[in-house]
């Protein structure tokens, strides 16, 4: 599998789009001057207790206040807020935890208000970023995340990626691990770790240390709210997740961009520093490369496949609903053998769509019904490999009675949304024209108007291929009775891709006349 990264920069906002195999699979949109993306870590001050939410909100300087769920305090959260509350008075004089006395831990069904209280000083880090009116949603629970592995303070778990699949490499990879591995500090082996050395995972470890010595330090006498460490901007985190040995380009418009991306290659992956290059094209990248043709056809209602089988996309506040239908090309033998492959398609396709649009929460799929359990079978097989290549945490369920499938996706950050409909540029978007008999008396009048402020241009009116006959036709025609009045002659020609109503007046360089 061939995998692109094209990074469209403008002066408001980087867009990121990753192309597998020339197809557009994911699409991120960053603002220059965002302050709450997932995975930052703050101080934050707690301004309510809800213990009828069994949950906190915290003020991190966001206009909606952050959202802290007792499921995602952690069951280390007396002992992070003694370590945060000691880091700011000076009592904390190191970021090490090897002589940290750690507070017992609060129980899985416990109460808010039993472990919390207002206006107390609180480190967590953003979940969830803001979406529509909700405000960031908080974990207690600290992860550092670098390309092989991710630092988790406060625990000594060692954890290793379900992907690496060998027991042997699982093995060494613990180890390995746990030899190199601080006191009183959690480690989570990453898939990117298989077949690294120690000398590679130790390299990230001091790295990710000091990040939270970075964190420790800021922690003295700080004033909440305030942000302690930032994520990597969304490109940089892109290519620590996903960067591969499938990765073939990275296209980049901006060269600051362009600069930022070389530095970070440079430190995770050196051999990989000549897959990127800098676009001096003078059409917009995304044109260049078939990007905004993608998306104008990925988004919207409904996405068709090659086959002229089709899917209508809805949502709702409770749910995403998608519906495959065959549309008329389908054709085979029997209707089993017919809703097999429109399915198994369309299957495919869902699977991108999801990860393009970012659609998370429930989604439910209304395939085409079967009757053959091994075709069902075979569905969910399928379903399941495809959904592979999503980073999203995501669980699948089986078609139930009535041909349906569920999915649950996680839910990180604002479903990407584009309207890719387009104003009628016959009604301007009203849904209402003027009378066609009226056409003749509006280009007279725009006539007259162009004869009083440009006498001695040439004209050549364009019209649809109907006007174009209606005005040539009989004797005195349009034309004719034009010259005699004004002693001017007007070319007409026809343009079959106008609409009945649009014309468009034009003077001897075929510039263009605008009237308006």
């Amino acid at each position: 599998m061939d995998k692109e990264l094209i990074v469209q920069g403008t002066p408001t906002r980087v867009e990121i789009a990753l192309v597998e195999d020339q197809k557009l699979v994911e699409l991120h949109q960053q603002k220059t001057k965002t302050n709450f993306s997932v995975g930052d870590i703050f101080l934050g001050k707690i301004k309510k207790i809800m213990p009828s939410l069994n949950a906190v909100f915290v003020d991190i300087g966001h206009r909606k206040d952050a959202f802290l769920h007792y499921t995602d305090m952690g069951p280390k959260l007396r002992t992070i807020m003694k370590y945060t509350e000691d880091s700011i008075q000076g009592k904390q004089q190191t970021a090490l935890l090897d002589n940290f006395e750690f507070e017992p831990e609060i129980i899985k069904t416990g109460k808010v208000d039993q472990v919390l209280k207002k206006n107390e000083n609180i480190l967590i880090q953003i979940l969830k970023e803001p979406i529509s009116t909700k405000g960031p949603r908080l974990s207690c629970e600290i992860t550092i995340p670098g390309r092989f592995i991710v630092l988790t303070p406060f625990t000594n778990t060692i954890a290793v990626s379900k992907k690496v699949s060998s027991q042997e490499e699982r093995k060494r990879l613990q180890v390995l691990v746990e030899s190199i591995r601080p006191k009183n500090f959690g480690i989570i082996v990453r898939t990117a770790a298989e077949g690294k050395k120690v000398a590679d995972l130790h390299e990230e470890l001091k790295d990710l240390m000091d990040k939270w010595s970075q964190i420790h330090k800021q922690l003295y006498k700080r004033q909440q709210p305030a942000k302690l460490l930032s994520e990597l901007d969304k490109t940089s985190s892109i290519l620590r997740d996903m960067l591969n040995d499938d990765f073939t380009n990275i296209i980049v418009n901006d060269k600051d961009i362009y600069d930022n991306i070389q530095d970070y290659l440079e430190n995770i992956a050196p051999a990989k520093k000549d897959i990127i290059s800098l676009y001096k094209g003078k059409k917009p990248v995304f044109d260049t490369y078939g990007v905004n043709r993608q998306i104008k056809s990925s988004f919207g209602k409904t996405a068709t496949l090659p086959s002229g089988a089709y899917l209508v996309i809805e949502s709702t506040e409770a749910m995403h609903v998608i519906d495959v239908n065959s549309g008329p090309k389908m054709q085979r033998k029997d209707q089993e053998s017919t809703a097999v492959a429109v399915n198994l398609e369309a299957a495919e396709e869902i699977a991108r769509q999801l990860r393009l649009r970012d659609i998370g929460g429930l989604i439910v799929i209304d395939f085409i019904d079967m009757r053959n359990q091994d075709n069902k079978a075979e569905l969910m097989k399928q379903m399941k490999d495809l959904m592979k290549r999503d980073s999203a945490q995501h669980t699948i369920l089986p078609l139930s009675k009535f041909g349906l499938m569920q999915i649950t996706r996680q839910r990180v950050r604002p479903e990407v949304k584009i309207d890719t409909a387009e104003v009628c540029y016959t009604c301007n978007g009203t849904g209402k024209v003027n009378p066609t008999v009226l056409i003749t008396d509006d280009i007279i009048r725009d006539l007259e108007y162009i004869q009083q402020s440009r006498p001695k241009t040439s004209l050549r009116l364009e019209v649809h291929p109907y006007v174009n006959a209606f005005l040539k036709q009989g004797f005195p025609n349009f034309q004719q009775k034009w010259w005699l009045k004004n002693q001017r002659w007007i070319r007409i020609t026809s343009n079959g891709d106008f609409s009945l109503h649009e014309y468009k007046f034009y003077d001897k360089n075929n510039d263009e006349i605008r009237l308006y």
